[in-house]
């Protein structure tokens, strides 16, 4: 069906590709496929008229294998495209819109750390605490790319930062990632749900004003060795995606 838009899986064989219904299905005569990595170019593409996605499931995530398109159509695109960047007011619109998405992420990050240290509540007995807390949970978090629930859109960004908070102290302060969980299924939500509860413990004497022993508490042990996560570095196509 080269008139209709599909999703396809890469073959082992050549020139072939695994269809909807699992079947073994042949390219269409004069197609050839655009690996991913030019995002402006692949939008082009897929608006220009029928296309076969080709992905594949790696774990949990979906990975991009290109598209299949007719080899004309690539090309004058592809041509296309490059007489567009070759001239000067591109870059000039590249460069706006990437001083643009800094300025957006900047507040991004203020607006983020803001909600952290909302929910975090501390006492003012420990509100350097809360501050450095802040600090390194928005660092880890708010980087574009970083893939953490704080770049979700689908829920609040109060819920974001209580998912955010929650989710750094399983890291800092618990065992977790040293945990064999056996392969069952609901058995790492179970385990998760159960250091939440610890975390939410945890920061309850810091909401209460509570003292707190700097040795053995290990929400200070974090504190001390903890590092802000580096900058992500994005690739030229995901930053026009941002």
């Amino acid at each position: 069906m080269p008139n209709a838009t599909r999703e396809v899986r890469p073959s082992q064989k050549p020139g072939h590709v695994i269809n909807e219904h699992a079947v073994l299905e042949l390219v269409p005569s004069g197609w050839i496929l655009l690996p991913p990595g030019d995002s402006a170019l692949s939008r082009r593409i897929k608006a220009d008229g029928p296309t076969w996605t080709m992905s594949e499931m790696k774990g949990r995530k979906r990975l991009s294998q290109g598209i299949w398109a007719p080899a004309h159509r690539i090309e004058a695109l592809r041509a296309e495209l490059l007489v567009e960047r070759a001239d000067p007011a591109h870059q000039r619109k590249l460069d706006s819109a990437r001083d643009r998405r800094a300025v957006e992420q900047a507040d991004y990050v203020e607006d983020f750390r803001a909600a952290v240290l909302t929910f975090l509540a501390f006492h003012c007995a420990h509100a350097g605490d809360a501050q450095r807390l802040a600090d390194l949970i928005a660092a880890h978090a708010t980087p574009v790319g970083s893939g953490t629930v704080a770049r979700t859109k689908r829920i609040p960004i109060q819920e974001r930062a209580e998912a955010a908070t929650i989710a750094w102290l399983r890291h800092q302060t618990t065992g977790y990632d040293q945990m064999r969980i056996p392969l069952i299924k609901g058995r790492r939500r179970e385990v998760r749900h159960l250091l939440a509860q610890r975390s939410h413990q945890l920061l309850r004497l810091y909401r209460e004003g509570r003292p707190v022993d700097h040795k053995l508490c290990p929400l200070q042990t974090a504190l001390r060795t903890a590092r802000p996560a580096p900058a992500t570095t994005l690739s030229p196509s995901q930053a026009m995606l941002f």
